[in-house]
């Protein structure tokens, strides 16, 4: 069975309204649905970083770890994640936060 899981994320207004730990939460809940309906696979768009105007570079670093430390922390069905990421700027940001993490 195929699911969506809709979620908002935070509009950035400058990095002073908790926008970090609300983009990190909709991360994690999205992730805590998806195990709580035994999904295999879940893909994400860069949340917040359109219109409303998230820095690329802050968005992926949260995303990724969020990521990982979710899967790392939880038991889980989910085997995939993937990130959908419309264009190269954003591609960029995600490859060179994923290759910083690998590295580490």
């Amino acid at each position: 069975m195929k699911y969506v899981i809709h979620t908002v994320g935070p509009v950035w207004h400058g990095g002073s309204h908790n926008e970090a730990e609300l983009l990190a939460s909709v991360y994690r809940e999205s992730l805590k649905i998806a195990t709580a309906y035994k999904v295999k696979s879940i893909s994400f768009p860069s949340i917040s970083t359109g219109v409303y105007h998230y820095p690329v570079t802050d968005a992926a670093k949260i995303a990724i770890d969020t990521t990982i430390s979710y899967l790392c922390d939880n038991s889980t069905p989910l085997e995939e994640v993937l990130f959908v990421l419309c264009d190269a700027n954003i591609y960029s940001a995600y490859s060179a936060t994923l290759a910083k993490q690998i590295s580490n």
